[in-house]
């Protein structure tokens, strides 16, 4: 999911969309970097570049039955 970035430069967490700790310039290239809200406590892998938010939302690690 591509999302460019406000005014501002905060970047927003995309499950809760809660302002997370992260401020970026325009000119800022971050890649694989893991995003954590400090609201929802979740991490997302994040890529920046271009003033625009790259999100990558992984699915939860399922448990095996063993019967």
């Amino acid at each position: 999911m591509k999302v460019k970035v406000g005014t501002e430069g905060w970047i927003l967490c995309p499950l809760c969309k809660g302002k997370t700790r992260i401020r970026i310039r325009p000119d800022t290239r971050i890649e694989n970097f893991p995003l954590y809200c400090p609201k929802c406590k979740s991490t997302i892998l994040i890529s920046v570049e271009n003033n625009s938010v790259e999100y990558y939302i992984e699915p939860d690690a399922k448990t095996q039955c063993l019967s």
